[in-house]
């Protein structure tokens, strides 16, 4: 091999002997077996080894949750406190507040809505510096603060958790009342009042109401993370009064309630002209009227509750008249139609004017004791084409029903949730 490399010509030799110096240079620098073997065994499959990250590199005022939040304060809104006075009484400065109202609108305008009973969540750093603020808008909801990597200013979220619906069902019999049998079963103030205005135009809830009388309804509960955090609508109900059974189921397109067969609920007349709940004695059918003793109702309906009460337009109408005189005192008279008119009587003061033009269930007065009284009550009085009618038995005109393939549509899942609503009441039976 000597003697042919010796007869190469010279030019051909050094590039040998350059190309075989590059070699024996790679082999000396190349990396010990024993080092590859060590680095693959610190390096395994699967597991999570953490990336530097150069925060420069990070786009402008990105947002990130810092990892030195070490404490969480709560704190209650005082009355009469602003988010100065409460800055203060924590004792952070008037700079901190400024630097979050100045970060954006909604964070000024959430920081300038603070009332009495909000509760207020401050998150700190080891510095004691306030990394993030939480404002709790409902149940379901929270506004929440979160200082930018920068340091020098904040930006706002609204953190909101999925609501889920579920089915709850209530029942009852009424012994002494319809409210204290309502809360016995269960309901809150605002469902019994739901209940009370969805039958409102079939059953009068301030004297129609007697002992034995039965209700039943099926209603959604709102919950968010397993937690149940309020009432949703009532979904269907069954009112049994004096015999007479009437049922009502909500409609998800329209949100009104149709009885069975598509029929509406709502009637273009209330059966009582005030709240219930104002009236006394609900239990005496064979009430006496004030000044004559008289059993029989006098061509009207009286109910007996405090002065002040306010008293509604039974339907819509124009005020026919709006005036005093010493038998009526304060009276409205309401013309519906060239069917229908509706007086009110004895009030102690009347809120619509003689013209106006009225909704059904809007104020037009408040109950007194003026006229020929012996004592403060609403007289009210129904007439239909000029003669007197029991406006708590008489046959009211419908509201719009539903029809064609609205109807079908409400049909097919009326019986769905009263089969519901009744499969509710076995189970409830069955346990007791």
């Amino acid at each position: 091999m000597l003697a042919i490399f010796a007869r190469l010509p010279w030019m051909h030799r050094a590039l040998i002997a350059l190309f075989s110096a590059l070699i024996v240079t790679a082999l000396f620098f190349l990396p010990n077996p024993e080092d590859l073997r060590d680095d693959s065994e610190r390096l395994q499959v699967g597991r999570h080894y953490p990336l530097a990250i150069d925060s420069e590199a990070l786009s402008p005022g990105a947002t990130i949750l810092p990892t030195t939040l070490l404490r969480w304060e709560t704190h209650v809104v005082n009355p009469g406190e602003s988010a100065a006075v409460l800055f203060q009484r924590l004792g952070l400065s008037s700079r901190q507040l400024y630097a979050l109202t100045s970060s954006n609108d909604e964070i000024n305008n959430q920081l300038s809505r603070l009332r009495p009973g909000d509760r207020l969540q401050f998150g700190f750093d080891e510095n004691n510096e306030l990394i993030q603020l939480k404002r709790r808008i409902s149940a379901e909801e929270t506004f929440v603060v979160t200082k930018t990597e920068s340091g020098t200013d904040y930006t706002s979220s609204f953190d909101k958790k999925e609501i889920v619906y579920q089915y709850n069902y209530s029942q009852a019999e009424i012994s002494s009342n319809f409210w204290n049998a309502a809360v016995g079963a269960g309901l809150t103030a605002n469902q019994i009042m739901e209940l009370a205005g969805i039958f409102g135009w079939d059953i009068d809830f301030a004297l129609d109401i007697r002992a034995g009388d039965t209700f039943k309804l099926l209603f959604q509960e709102k919950v968010v993370e397993g937690e149940v955090i309020g009432r949703g609508n009532i979904i269907a109900a069954m009112f049994t009064n004096q015999g007479t059974t009437f049922t009502a189921i909500l409609d998800d397109n329209t949100g009104n309630y149709y009885d069975e067969t598509g029929r509406a609920m709502k009637k273009a007349f209330l059966r009582s002209p005030l709240d219930f709940r104002r009236v006394s004695s609900n239990f005496n059918p064979r009430r006496l009227h004030p000044v004559t003793g008289q059993v029989r109702p006098h061509r009207g309906t009286d109910y007996a509750a405090p002065v002040g009460t306010p008293i509604w337009a039974a339907g819509d109408g124009i005020v026919e008249k709006s005036s005093y005189n010493q038998f009526n005192g304060n009276y409205v008279f309401i013309r519906h139609s060239n069917t229908y008119i509706t007086k009110y009587l004895h009030l102690t003061r009347r809120t619509v004017k003689t013209g106006q033009r009225v909704k059904q269930g809007q104020v037009i007065g408040t109950l007194g004791g003026t006229g020929r009284v012996t004592g403060p009550h609403l007289h009210y009085e129904f007439l239909v084409n000029g003669v007197h009618k029991n406006p708590r038995t008489v046959d009211l005109p419908q509201s719009k029903s539903l029809k064609g393939k609205a109807k079908e549509t409400f049909i097919a899942n009326a019986k769905i949730r009263l089969k519901n609503l009744n499969r509710y009441s076995e189970l409830l039976y069955a346990k007791n």
